[in-house]
């Protein structure tokens, strides 16, 4: 240990001879070191907050038919659950669930008596949605429906304003039974609510599960939405659940959430290539500033090996050389990354809106201690490698040589 101490002691000491080059290499390392912790972190952070949304917004796992995944309906809740009731009561007692909330998913027509239009409606158990998702839903007006009211409905921002309909404003949806046959039902509007998916609140009807299942004739559901405590309990009730129900499917949220893996290909692509380009120019950037300072250094170099030095040991003073220069930015780069993570956690920045949407979103980068960890490790690697690649030619050549240098 003292050995190495003192190494390092004579690698701090010769990193100082130049101070205005080794100032220039610690903060191109330092500003490598936190560009790639910073974009690591936000693609972190996107895929958490993705994930989040993603379980929120089906459930942790979702319960259906092995149709309902697979096939399409030529009629409303072809492939629905039968007999649901008793499935939920039995979900609910696994210590791992929040909630179950059923789910009736239909299309059809909503119209205010000038104009038809298309609608993807959903019927919810409204007090349990709320209950168990928080505010999912941005109120633009009115209020959200209760599960105790009948025939009472919620409308996407854009469909509202296509039907030029608020809160009490009387409309009919008209939608095909199981049996195929055509059944209308006239409900009030009570809110007006945005999803921030312009796309979305241009079709979206959120009612009441019984006024659903009226409207369709039918007692089913479409799915089971699984919410659990813990994000880490998916895996392992899943394969319970599927176990003890056989005849069923249970997907997980991964399974149904295709824009979360799009993304996350995306990003991992995007901000892989900029982890290796920053690698290159860290290692660069350090290989220079040690080749010049060998060959600065040549003669003396030669003069050590005259005084009997081996080149093990010139190539390890000058290896920790490098480490010091690369390592030393590299710790201040994750301490600029650091305090610019916490920085925003205080000061919020507002992103603007993702391509598809209407709201933007807090940027915050994720606080990670294993890419902390492996970022740093990887810097000194690469570092320390890049100084013995350029120190070894010089330490192995003859010491007339060395001496002769000019």
């Amino acid at each position: 240990m003292n050995a190495l101490m003192k190494w390092m002691h004579f690698a701090w000491l010769n990193a100082l001879r130049n101070k205005r080059r080794s100032a220039v290499t610690l903060s191109i390392a330092a500003l490598g070191t936190a560009g790639l912790l910073l974009a690591s972190g936000f693609a972190l952070f996107t895929y958490e907050s993705l994930a989040q949304s993603a379980a929120r917004s089906t459930g942790h796992l979702v319960m259906g038919t092995p149709a309902q995944f697979s096939q399409d309906e030529d009629t409303p809740l072809q492939h629905g659950l039968d007999d649901w009731q008793p499935l939920r009561r039995a979900v609910l007692a696994e210590p791992e669930v929040r909630q179950v909330l059923p789910r009736v998913e239909f299309t059809g027509l909503i119209s205010n008596g000038e104009k038809s239009t298309v609608m993807m409606a959903n019927g919810i158990d409204a007090d349990a949605e709320f209950a168990v998702k928080g505010p999912f839903l941005q109120v633009k007006a009115g209020e959200v429906i209760l599960s105790r009211e009948r025939q009472v409905v919620m409308l996407g921002e854009g469909l509202a304003k296509s039907l030029k309909a608020g809160p009490g404003s009387s409309l009919t949806l008209l939608a095909s039974t199981t049996a195929g046959a055509l059944n209308a039902v006239d409900v009030t509007v009570r809110g007006v609510v945005s999803t921030g998916i312009a796309e979305l609140d241009k079709r979206l009807v959120y009612l009441d599960l019984p006024s659903a299942q009226a409207l369709l004739a039918t007692e089913r559901v479409s799915t089971l939405g699984v919410f659990l405590k813990d994000m880490a309990s998916t895996a392992p009730l899943q394969q319970r659940l599927q176990g003890a129900h056989g005849g069923l499917q249970v997907k997980t949220w991964l399974d149904l959430a295709t824009f979360y893996k799009a993304v996350r290909d995306l990003y991992n692509r995007i901000f892989g290539a900029l982890g290796l380009i920053i690698a290159l120019i860290v290692l660069f950037v350090v290989a220079n500033a040690m080749a010049m300072a060998i060959i600065e250094r040549t003669r003396e170099i030669g003069t050590l090996r005259a005084l009997g030095t081996t080149p093990r040991q010139l190539l390890t003073t000058l290896s920790l050389e490098g480490l010091v220069l690369g390592g030393g930015g590299a710790v201040l780069g994750a301490l600029l990354s650091l305090g610019i993570s916490l920085l925003l956690m205080v000061v919020p920045v507002m992103m603007p809106p993702p391509p598809g949407s209407t709201k933007g979103y807090p940027l915050h980068i994720a606080i990670d201690g294993p890419l902390y960890g492996w970022t740093l490790l990887v810097m000194l690697l690469l570092t320390g490698l890049s100084a013995a690649l350029v120190a070894r030619r010089t330490v192995h050549q003859p010491v007339v040589d060395a001496l002769a240098h000019v």
